[in-house]
């Protein structure tokens, strides 16, 4: 399956344990980020820029072992004259000559290539479904870290004691892939970092907001920037709005664009019109969500609020990345800002990659990739890929087809319905207690 970029990579990466992932990051790609950016490697070294990627994204595939490890786990290294194993300041050097630029416009380019990938296989009402949301990454508490990141303060006026950058992404619902990211400093409020993103979100697509991000601004800038771009977002408690027609659970409604949203976008118009449909959420609580699907019809609101019940999958796919994938610890390790940068970048490719396999390997099994366990399928890619390492490549089309058919273990069963009542229990006896019968006569 992956013959047509397999054997073109190996004068330049000779690790077949890698070489499983060409399909899906072929070499080119790799070369074509280092030209742009001006990086590619001109000396003969043992650790070209070529591995230094590669190295960047195995780094957060094997996050609990050190960079030295992963080099031998995966031979990363070119051979040598000598047998003496790279060293961790040669690597460190490595890293630094390599930057984050490249990494980053890598991402860029396989995250636009995955998520075209069976993107009508997974289209909703003939749209492509999108979340927003934010989170956080925790760094080392290094000097220059804290001062070009920051870092949360508290009311009491203490610091939180590491820094942190703030992110914004944009996910693929049906396959949890991360098609694009915003991040910085942790000082810049996550409404800028979306602005940057509404602008680069696709066509013919329907975005599912966290209400954090209910702003005329944004969502206006959604529909109104590009062809048939929606949103969908619950509405806050304090929104008001005037009913146009409608009942009271599916209505059109129009608000006003507050004179503060006017004054930094005076394009916006006065008031803007949307579709207000009430839901109960898994908790029997009522919420009302807005969206700029209008047709009835089409949309129904049963439909809409299952959709905005898919979004609360996405704050999983967060836990993946900085738990499963990263582990518990500090999520990042470099001790300077673009080291931080480089890994970020690194990291949101690796994740892409696991969830790319899990999506190709749910079409085979003919499930949802939101069916299988990331945790499974990552170990399983782990053990695969050192498995992989030294194999004839003869041999590797078959390992291939191995491993999506082990990646099909990694389908998690559903759970029966609960059979007993839900109940508190008691809590045993610390110690034991003898109980004296007492003389009844």
């Amino acid at each position: 399956m992956l013959a047509s970029q397999l054997y073109a990579t190996t004068d330049v990466l000779p690790v077949a344990g890698l070489d499983r992932l060409a399909e899906h990051l072929p070499n080119a790609w790799i070369e074509q980020a280092l030209e742009a950016t001006g990086t590619a490697s001109i000396r003969r070294r043992r650790l070209r820029a070529e591995q230094v990627v590669w190295l960047v994204i195995a780094l957060a595939i094997y996050r609990r072992q050190s960079m030295p490890e992963v080099l031998a786990t995966l031979d990363l290294a070119l051979s040598a004259a000598s047998a003496q194993a790279v060293s961790k300041s040669a690597v460190t050097q490595a890293r630094q000559r390599l930057g984050a630029k490249p990494l980053a416009q890598l991402f860029d380019q396989t995250a636009r290539a995955w998520c075209q990938q069976d993107a009508e296989y997974h289209a909703w009402q003939g749209l492509s479904l999108w979340a927003m949301d934010g989170t956080t990454f925790r760094t080392p508490d290094s000097t220059n870290n804290r001062a070009h990141f920051g870092a949360q303060a508290y009311a009491s006026g203490k610091v939180a004691s590491y820094p942190q950058v703030r992110a914004v992404s944009i996910t693929a619902i049906p396959t949890h892939l991360v098609s694009d990211i915003a991040f910085g400093t942790y000082a810049q409020n996550e409404m800028l970092y979306a602005k940057t993103l509404v602008g680069r979100i696709a066509d013919h697509s329907l975005t599912v907001f966290d209400r954090g991000f209910l702003s005329a601004e944004i969502l206006l800038g959604l529909t109104l920037g590009g062809q048939e771009r929606h949103y969908l977002i619950p509405a806050k408690s304090n929104t008001k709005w005037e009913v146009l027609s409608g009942s009271a659970d599916d209505c059109l409604v129009r608000m006003r664009v507050s004179p503060q949203a006017r004054a930094k976008a005076p394009e916006l118009p006065e008031h803007w019109t949307a579709r207000a449909v009430r839901m109960v959420s898994a908790n029997g609580k009522q919420r009302v969500l807005l969206t700029s699907l209008l047709d009835r019809r089409r949309f129904k609101a049963e439909a809409l609020a299952e959709c905005y019940r898919r979004r609360w999958e996405i704050e999983a796919s967060y836990r993946e990345l900085k738990q499963s994938m990263l582990g518990e610890a500090l999520t990042l390790r470099s001790q300077q800002p673009e080291g931080i940068e480089q890994e970020i970048w690194g990291a949101l490719i690796a994740y892409n990659l696991v969830r790319l396999e899990m999506a190709k390997t749910a079409i085979e099994a003919k499930v949802e990739p939101t069916d299988l366990s990331f945790l499974r399928a990552l170990h399983i890619l782990q053990h695969e890929m050192i498995w992989a390492v030294g194999m004839a490549p003869g041999k590797l089309p078959a390992h291939l087809v191995r491993l999506r058919t082990q990646m099909q273990f990694a389908i998690v069963e559903k759970r029966r319905g609960r059979q007993c009542p839900r109940i508190v229990k008691a809590l045993p006896k610390r110690y034991t207690v003898r109980y004296l019968k007492k003389d009844l006569n």
